[in-house]
């Protein structure tokens, strides 16, 4: 059966064992499968490209776990229709004491994978779309109110503009307002400016922007006027990553229609007025092939960053310069 993300609180866990979890949203599925995963056990990740390699020793790992542990999550990412056998499999055996849930990316309507969990009524399926201002507010709305902290309209407008879209940045935002106010503090919009850190963030935002947009001698100036920090580091990168796999949705989409501006009309979540000219520019400055490559780049520059965290700085710097310099045949 389908059902939607926020609908998870009618799911009775006792009955029901098997989920998938579909879409790019990837924030909110990590959030999701936090609400569905039992609190109280162990949970064990596994890739479809693993199991498939052998499936004799997954299913011996799952019955050897479940003679010593209660109440697994059994996590299975990257699927696709390959995984069908392997979850009729699992279909088929007792799952008294664990949840088995699907990950995977978008999935379209023909996939017999969405089919089978789509109709089967003891199975669960939740398509997960991306986020657009509408459902972040809801998120904002629902936090404030669950932690009982007013909130006015105005601070409420400068965190969903600070995030950029990104639910995993707002999500890290409401827990430093939820820890800050613990110690009775009020939130005021000045107090709210330095705990998220907003003008800093801008100068983030704009490096990033201008880096992806190859606009040279703008992002050498923004590195010169700005003293990151060596904990900095990762959450630019962040904000990298984020931005890059944007331009790499709103690049795949006018590879189809071959329309620059009815890409930037038809992106969803909207794009700003003031930012529709830069992001052309990077859409135009970057193919494909390459935005795939930079996402992989970006995850290996985090690693090292964390590995060598007192020359982030130092490998941050050389790491954007490198973006901006180089150039690509803009055939996407």
């Amino acid at each position: 059966m389908i059902l939607k993300y926020f609908e998870i609180e009618k799911i009775d866990l006792k009955k029901t064992k098997l989920f998938l979890l579909y879409g790019k949203n990837t924030s909110l599925i990590k959030d999701t499968i936090n609400k569905i995963a039992f609190s109280d056990g162990e949970r064990f990740q596994y890739d479809e490209k693993e199991i498939l390699e052998n499936e004799k020793i997954f299913f011996e790992n799952i019955l050897v776990e479940s003679l010593f542990d209660k109440n697994k999550t059994i996590i299975i990412n990257r699927s696709t229709d390959k995984i069908l056998k392997v979850i009729n499999e699992i279909f088929d055996k007792s799952l008294e004491n664990n949840i088995v849930i699907i990950t995977a990316e978008n999935l379209e309507k023909k996939s017999k994978l969405r089919s089978l969990f789509e109709k089967e009524r003891n199975l669960v399926c939740i398509p997960f779309y991306p986020d657009t201002e509408k459902t972040l507010l809801k998120s904002a709305i629902d936090f404030f109110k669950d932690e009982r902290i007013p909130i006015s309209q105005i601070n409420l407008n400068q965190i969903l503009n600070k995030n950029s879209g990104d639910r995993e940045n707002l999500l890290n935002e409401l827990k430093k307002i939820k820890y800050f106010v613990k110690n009775g503090k009020k939130i005021t919009t000045e107090t709210l400016s330095k705990l998220i850190n907003l003008s800093e963030d801008y100068s983030t935002t704009e490096l990033v922007d201008n880096c992806l947009a190859k606009n040279k001698n703008k992002t050498i100036n923004i590195l010169n006027e700005n003293s990151f920090k060596n904990e900095d580091c990762i959450a630019v990168l962040r904000i990298f990553l984020s931005k890059t796999k944007r331009i790499l949705t709103l690049a795949q989409d006018y590879e189809k229609n071959k329309n620059i501006d009815l890409t930037i009309s038809s992106a969803r979540p909207p794009i700003f007025w003031k930012d529709k000219e830069i992001v052309k520019k990077q859409i135009m400055s970057w193919n494909i092939k390459n935005l795939k490559k930079l996402i992989f780049e970006i995850s290996e520059i985090e690693i090292l960053i964390k590995k060598n965290l007192n020359s982030g700085v130092h490998l941050l710097y050389n790491f954007v310069i490198k973006q901006t310099l180089q150039k690509f045949n803009n055939e996407i």
